[in-house]
């Protein structure tokens, strides 16, 4: 495979001919530069005006590889062919460097140029390009590979280093200015052509770069080294090919219509520096954004009355690194009011506004704090989360959101602080984290019951300035968030009942129970410690809500073997003698009043059978009973999840001993 490496514009704030002159200070030898032993000159020639000067070099350069290595190859030091064009007129030096030896089993081929910054004429710029081809090479190509490319990474890091080493060496011996070349003499146009022709001759013997070719325009000049440390953070030699690589990818697919070099870096990162990879991941996330007009989002996007009365999440300041920190209280989030009332696109809509409103406070950040922002932190407040969170709609949405916004928006996120994790929040994690990319779940945070509130390391506010910390965890900064609570029925969108209704049917059975009657739903376990959940919608009377249990060395009834039964009358009375003989309460009876929503979760610590019973409550109000005025309707889902999900995330945030844990570890089990 061809190894390539290309940089991106470095800047010296030197005029081109004292640079030259530093340049060439670097032969015939560089300590500077161990592996370079020394070099001699096979050609110099210069045009009649002085204008072109024609240098060919025979380098003699160390072979810093293993000992077997050299032995295997039978040779200490290689050979290589360096060409260089000065062309004194137009301030540009080519250079073009390739493999004399082992030339029939490795082609390396490198080429550099100088050249004025196209807007300051007192600085000049440097870039290069090299590329290896390693054919053939005693069975050792990927080990050469990979040597080359480490040692070539390492001798470019010095280059810059080295140019300032000369300059500096020139300011002490008093020499702060060279005068840029400068004709003789006047020629007419008929010798100026005729001189033109003699130098472009010198070009011709090499396929290099004409000096006429286009400089790099101002949004190519932008990727310049400093450009990098300031706008784009530390970035190693290849890392920044790489960058430089995926933006000549994306233009010649896209023309002009390249995203920022922030951008590009990020989907880059998300790929581990793979340039197709994150080709691909690029492509078809401009296609997305094209397609869903993305773009206009922040400008375009109204936020419906309903979200901004209950949803309890917005921007609060800035962590301790400067990225920009955004509350939500999932929590006190009502997810099934607030799909019923604007549906899970509007909720898709809103967590992508939140995107790009990341994304813009990312850049102003930026120029606030003089150094590269490029996520952003989340804090997520736990507070009031229950099973009603665990709507299975609600889960479906969320995946939904975390599958595009890891798609579109890769390494956006900084840091997640998870606060006042309840006791059921593993089994919410469960069920999200496997969708969320590996390297974000390294990021995130837990703290359970009041471990936020510690000082110092272990607490919120090591990540968090004390003076931003939210009032309603203990803080001195007021938030300007809403409080979220319940979603009044009155606004729930009927278009949007009628089309989660379908998808309800498939996953929610639906039952009517008359006056005096009873459903049952009997769940069989072998799995000690897994987890029985439920969800229903009282939507009709009040029924009363009980959780049995019968263990295995109890006698086996005679309805063991029955999954669900709805009875009443005589039925009912044998139903209700076996149910007493046999099985245990595990949880309280609950009445549930018509119009409410109830999730609930049991952890089922012993094998055996267990039973979800409803049953509708009577009215002891009423004198003459009315079997069809009194008749509940509910709309119930229930499921078990294996106690090896999450077993380790429940043991990890129960800790009292570590309050304080990172994905990464148990969590992510």
């Amino acid at each position: 495979m061809v190894q390539q490496y290309q940089s991106p514009v470095r800047v010296y704030k030197h005029p081109f001919a004292l640079v030259m002159m530093a340049y060439e200070r670097r032969f015939p030898t560089c300590p500077q530069i161990p592996v370079f032993i020394g070099c001699e000159v096979m050609l110099d020639e210069e045009s009649k005006d002085g204008a072109v000067r024609t240098t060919e070099r025979r380098c003699k350069l160390n072979v810093e590889a293993p000992y077997i290595l050299k032995k295997i190859i039978g040779v200490d030091f290689v050979y290589f062919i360096q060409r260089n064009i000065l062309d004194r007129r137009n301030n540009v030096l080519e250079i073009e460097a390739y493999n004399e030896s082992f030339s029939s089993r490795v082609t390396v081929i490198e080429k550099c140029r100088y050249f004025i910054h196209p807007e300051n004429p007192d600085w000049t710029c440097f870039e290069q390009t090299a590329s290896l081809d390693i054919r053939n090479f005693f069975g050792f190509e990927n080990s050469m590979e990979k040597l080359a490319m480490k040692q070539y990474a390492q001798n470019i890091a010095k280059g810059k280093e080295i140019i300032e080493f000369f300059i500096n060496q020139l300011k002490e011996e008093g020499i702060t200015y060279v005068s840029p070349w400068k004709d003789s003499q006047e020629k007419s146009p008929e010798e100026e052509k005729k001189n033109m022709d003699e130098n472009n001759e010198l070009y011709s013997d090499k396929e290099l770069c004409n000096v006429d070719s286009k400089l790099p325009s101002n949004r190519e000049m932008q990727l310049s080294s400093d450009y990098i440390e300031r706008y784009l953070g530390k970035l190693d030699m290849l890392q920044e090919s790489k960058l430089v690589q995926l933006r000549h990818s994306i233009e010649e697919l896209r023309g002009s219509s390249v995203p920022g070099y922030a951008t590009l870096l990020r989907f880059l990162r998300a790929a581990e520096f793979s340039v197709e990879k994150a080709r691909e991941m690029l492509t078809h996330s401009l296609h997305w954004r094209k397609k869903h007009q993305i773009d206009k989002l922040l400008d375009e996007y109204e936020m419906p009355q309903v979200t901004k009365d209950y949803f309890p999440g917005g921007w609060h300041h800035f962590d301790k690194d400067g990225r920009p920190l955004y509350i939500l209280r999932l929590g006190q989030m009502d997810v099934k009011g607030l799909l019923k009332s604007i549906g899970e696109d509007e909720l898709l809509l809103l967590a992508l506004h939140i995107c790009e409103e990341g994304l813009h406070l990312m850049e102003e950040a930026t120029t606030v704090w003089g150094h590269p922002v490029s996520q952003w932190t989340l804090l997520i407040d736990l507070e009031g989360l229950n099973m009603r969170h665990l709507w299975r709609p609600g889960i479906k949405a969320l995946l939904r959101i975390i599958e595009i916004v890891e798609a579109n928006y890769p390494e956006t996120m900084g840091r997640v602080l998870i606060i006042r994790a309840p006791r059921c929040f593993p089994i919410l994690w469960t069920l999200i984290s496997t969708f969320i990319n590996e390297n974000t779940r390294k990021k995130f945070i837990f703290y359970c019951g009041t471990d936020y509130q510690e000082q110092g390391s272990g607490g919120l506010s090591e990540y968090i300035n004390q003076e931003f910390v939210p009032d309603f965890l203990g803080g001195s900064s007021e938030t300007y968030i809403m409080d979220g609570g319940v979603v009044p029925k009155n606004l729930y969108r009927l278009d949007l009942e009628g089309t989660t209704g379908e998808h309800e049917h498939s996953l929610y059975h639906s039952i009517s129970l008359s006056r005096g009657q009873t459903h049952h739903v009997f769940i069989e376990s072998d799995d000690p410690g897994a987890v029985l959940t439920w969800d229903f919608d009282v939507m009709r009377h009040n029924v009363v809500f009980t959780v049995l249990h019968k263990s295995r060395n109890s006698g086996n009834g005679a309805i063991a073997e029955v999954s669900e039964l709805a009875v009443g009358g005589d039925h009912d009375i044998v139903i209700a003698k076996e149910l007493k003989d046999n099985f245990v309460k595990v949880e309280s009876s609950v009445v549930c009043h018509d119009g409410e929503s109830i999730q609930g979760t049991h952890i089922m610590q012993d094998a055996g059978t267990y039973v979800l019973q409803w049953q509708n409550q009577e009215d002891q109000t009423e004198f003459l009973p009315s079997i069809s005025s009194h008749k509940a309707q509910l709309m119930y889902f229930y499921e078990t999840l294996p106690s090896a999900h999450y077993r380790g995330s429940m043991m990890s945030l129960q800790s009292a001993i570590s309050g304080r844990s990172e994905a990464s570890s148990s969590l992510s089990r």
